[in-house]
């Protein structure tokens, strides 16, 4: 049984004698929301969506000519873009006369609402429209042909021929009788093993009615109907007024993101969204999609815009890292300090958290004093509850951060046989314990988002130079770097990339708090000591900025793996090359 089986079915006249089955379910004092499915789909397209805009959206759902219990015309012709225009222009004038809707819809269907949004009263019936995997008929030729024509433009010649060799299939589809026959017997189910093997979609989540074979093949008249034609030269300009959003499916076989490189030329307001999706992203991201709908009418209303949709706004100025919201642990001082400073400095705002609350609330001072917006935040990485609590938070009322860097850390000195074993687990907890719990809380939030993010774990020089004196921190530090390079291979297939920085000597207050662990004999070294490395630190004037900006940097290029500082750089070469060498520099003298 399909989500809408309790839903109010009608149906409705459209041009050439077809009856359009229309289903209508939601809040019916809400404001309404069409939603139009492409090919090989139905309304049933949308069963994943539906229920995140019910509360707020009367909904109406109905199924393209030659899908479900819509009327199936003989001739091709009868599917072209215009009479899916007509269609949309039916149903709302019939179910929804007098209203300005809203428009989610995806594929075919998609392009037909662009087709509809170049008729001269558009904007007077349609309050927004969100597009999916279906750019408008007139852009992508306008861009294929357009590109095709500049072959001393490379990159764009390029382009255009890969989207162009993208839509061969539609010619295949376009032969008359037979491309029924493949449909029913091949390719439906095809696309079906698309769905859940190649996007990964769970079968719970892969909506399909009972007739789905029987409507794709009666409906596959759509690409002779409009393939050929689209090549032919548009005959107007189409500019459209309405609000358009579009959401670009970054792993879409078929409608590559390039495509939409021009579309701000043609739309008078803009919002673009890369999602890390396949071409049904209305069942892999369901909630993403109903997300992006709400805040884009949220506006509509007189709302203020989330950050999510200031960033999708095309054409509208920012700083490098504007409309970007950034979490980071341990920013009390040294490195966390200076990298929400930094990140602060192009544009973000930050989340900034520490255990030491004097020192977290004087970052966020700090930020603010210069212009910027900081939330300071009291927490201990090492607590996975409080971690969990805080990233819950900090999502409800600010959002789900764009980048996480987890650099809350400790220092540690001493043997294994030396250090007590509370104090070895100490420093595993946080050094390890919170990089990992910040990564559960955090990474979970941004992979349901589905807008991609980047994740940044502060590591160590240590972590691959072996040292006798520092065992606790080296093997903490080791296993941050292990870990990134484990996560970072998940996270990937949601788009979300992740950096593991490794600091050398760096000039912070870390060798101030950093618990030696000696034999007794040696206890009155510790403090000359101490002041001794400090002084080190110092005059090599080697700061935590220089962290910040290389966190930065690497955030833009996603970067796997940032050495910080000279020795950083060379002890990692070191290692790769020459183990050993790195083995026997261990049995070195100690404290």
């Amino acid at each position: 049984m399909t989500a809408t089986a309790q839903a109010i079915e009608r149906f409705v006249d459209s041009s050439g004698g077809v009856q359009i089955a229309v289903y209508e379910e939601g809040n019916p004092d809400g404001p309404t929301i069409v939603l139009v499915h492409g090919w090989p789909d139905s309304h049933v397209l949308w069963d994943g969506v539906a229920p995140f805009l019910a509360d707020r959206f009367r909904i109406l759902r109905y199924d393209n000519r030659g899908v479900g219990n819509s009327s199936a015309p003989k001739t091709t012709s009868e599917y072209r873009m215009s009479c899916y225009a007509d269609d949309f222009a039916a149903v709302i004038n019939s179910v929804a006369p007098g209203e300005r809707v809203h428009v989610l819809a995806h594929d075919w269907g998609s392009a037909g609402m662009w087709e509809y949004l170049t008729r001269p009263d558009a904007q007077d019936h349609v309050a927004s429209f969100t597009s999916l995997s279906g750019p408008s008929a007139d852009h992508t030729n306008r861009f294929v042909l357009g590109s095709l024509k500049q072959p001393y433009r490379p990159r764009r010649f390029a382009q255009a021929l890969g989207q162009l060799g993208r839509l061969t299939y539609m010619g295949v589809l376009s032969i008359p009788g037979f491309a029924p026959m493949i449909v029913r017997n091949v390719l439906a189910d095809r696309v079906t093993m698309m769905l859940k093997n190649r996007d990964g979609i769970p079968d719970e989540q892969v909506h399909h009615s009972q007739t789905y074979k029987t409507d794709a093949a009666r409906s596959s008249k759509v690409y002779g109907a409009n393939y050929f034609r689209s090549y032919l030269p548009p005959k107007r300009d189409p500019y459209i007024d309405v609000p358009v959003q579009v959401i670009v499916n970054t792993n879409d076989p078929f409608v590559r993101p390039y495509v939409y490189a021009d579309t701000h030329k043609w739309v008078s307001r803009l919002w673009r969204r890369d999602i890390h999706a396949g071409h049904w992203s209305p069942m892999s991201h369901p909630a993403t999609i109903a997300r992006s709908v709400h805040q884009l009418t949220d506006l509509l209303e007189g709302k203020p815009a989330s950050r999510e949709l200031l960033r999708a706004q095309a054409g509208r100025p920012r700083e490098e890292f504007g409309d970007t919201l950034v979490s980071v642990t341990g920013a009390g001082s040294g490195i966390g300090r200076a990298t929400a400073l930094e990140f602060a400095r192009l544009g973000a705002e930050l989340v900034v958290s520490d255990v030491n609350e004097a020192g977290v609330k004087e970052t966020a001072a700090t930020i603010a004093s210069r212009g910027g917006v900081a939330h300071a935040y009291t927490l201990d990485v090492a607590d996975a509850e409080a971690v969990e609590q805080f990233a819950e938070t900090v999502c409800a009322d600010h959002g789900v951060p764009d980048v996480v860097v987890n650099n809350a850390g400790v220092g540690h000195t001493g043997m294994f046989l030396d250090t007590p074993r509370d104090e070895y687990d100490r420093v595993l907890n946080i050094n390890f314990g919170g990089v990992v719990n910040c990564c559960r809380s955090f990474g979970r939030r941004l992979v349901d988002r589905g807008a991609g993010g980047h994740v940044v774990n502060v590591s160590s020089m240590a972590a691959y130079s072996p040292q006798q004196s520092m065992n606790a921190y080296s093997t903490s530090k080791a296993a941050v770097f292990m870990f990134g390079d484990c996560l970072r291979a998940e996270l990937d297939q949601a788009g979300i990339g992740l950096t593991t920085i490794c600091p050398g000597f760096i000039d912070t207050n870390i060798v101030h708090t950093t618990r030696f662990d000696v034999p007794a004999g040696k206890a009155g070294k510790v403090e000359k000591r101490r002041e001794q490395i400090e002084k080190a630190f110092a005059l090599r004037r080697y700061g935590p900025d220089k962290v910040a900006k290389a966190i930065v940097s690497s955030v833009k290029k996603n970067k796997a793996i940032r050495p910080v500082a000279p020795e950083a750089y060379l002890v990692y070469g070191v290692s790769r090359a020459l183990p050993q060498v790195m083995r026997s520099t261990a049995r070195g003298k100690v404290l």
